[in-house]
């Protein structure tokens, strides 16, 4: 089974930008359509929002409404990493970032079809 880590989050003002990093160990990532979701303070616990996914090969992306033009998935798979830029942050997009690896080759914004999850990052945004 794959193991995730995320890296790369911090504290940043708005309209500044991040690029989180998502490294697999255990088995190849290209086994795997990955995800990344949030969860915003506040909210139900073990709800998560689908911020966007790309497939095995990385030929197809996609993302949340709240996110399409400012973050971008990529992936290099030969050193089993998946990345989120995020561009023009704003104060809602401050969350626990976690990136998660699914299951067939469909991009599902289904939390629940995802195993298993690293163990998130802290991304902050001050106005």
């Amino acid at each position: 089974q794959v193991h995730l880590v995320e890296s790369g989050g911090g504290s940043v003002q708005a309209g500044g930008s991040l690029r989180l990093s998502c490294a697999g160990s255990g088995r190849a990532l290209s086994y795997y359509t990955m995800g990344w979701f949030r969860q915003a303070p506040g909210k139900v616990p073990g709800r998560y929002q689908f911020v966007g996914g790309i497939s095995p090969t990385g030929s197809t992306t996609l993302y949340a409404d709240s996110v399409k033009g400012r973050f971008a998935i990529s992936r290099d798979n030969a050193e089993n990493m998946v990345y989120l830029q995020m561009n023009s942050l704003k104060p809602e997009d401050t969350a626990v970032y976690y990136c998660a690896a699914g299951r067939g080759d469909a991009i599902d914004s289904v939390g629940d079809r995802y195993a298993p999850w690293g163990q998130g990052t802290q991304v902050t945004v001050s106005s």
